[in-house]
């Protein structure tokens, strides 16, 4: 699958201009990391970020589980269903654990991005462009800023991944630093 269909696919199931950003934003930002983990697949984990929340729009309450079902109606291979639906692992129904490089990334990076993103939002700049790790960090500890944002889940991704918490941090802003808007 070509990125092309994977946005139409994903416009198909969302219409709230936040969700089709978010799913623009974590796929830029996987695009980033394949060129460091997977050069050759670096594609397919694009593809794999824009679909990751294909059903949270429509069914939050099913997230990566129906959006399992949904992917396979429209013809989506078992290897993207698979990556996309782990970052949903033990928080939603999802039955599949990030295994692999590219879905602990998805994992750590799908909750880590909302964060970023609500912090360059009380920016001067509105950019990730002059966004340091401190000022992440410290809205990190504010448990009461971007309250969605799971902390505990973007920690458990830096652990899975082996790194500390201002790397994760740090390559998650220079992945969005590729991304334009961000």
């Amino acid at each position: 699958m070509d990125i092309t269909k994977a946005k139409e696919i994903m416009r198909k199931y969302n219409k709230e201009a936040f969700h089709l950003r978010h799913a623009e934003v974590v796929s830029g930002v996987m695009r980033y990391f394949a060129k460091a983990f997977d050069p050759a697949r670096e594609a397919h984990w694009a593809v794999v970020g824009m679909l990751h929340d294909i059903d949270f729009e429509g069914h939050p309450d099913d997230h990566c589980v129906k959006g399992e079902e949904i992917l396979r109606t429209e013809g989506v291979g078992d290897d993207v269903i698979r990556s996309a639906m782990s970052h949903g692992w033990g928080l939603t129904g999802s039955v599949h654990e990030p295994e692999h490089v590219m879905e602990k990334i998805l994992f750590a990076c799908d909750e880590l991005t909302g964060l970023i993103g609500a912090v360059t939002l009380m920016r001067p700049s509105k950019s990730v462009v002059d966004l340091e790790v401190s000022s992440v960090k410290k809205k990190f500890k504010d448990k009461k800023f971007a309250a969605g944002c799971s902390r505990d889940v973007i920690s458990q991704g830096a652990e899975a991944l082996g790194w500390e918490l201002d790397k994760l941090i740090d390559e998650t802003i220079l992945a969005m630093r590729t991304i334009d808007g961000c």
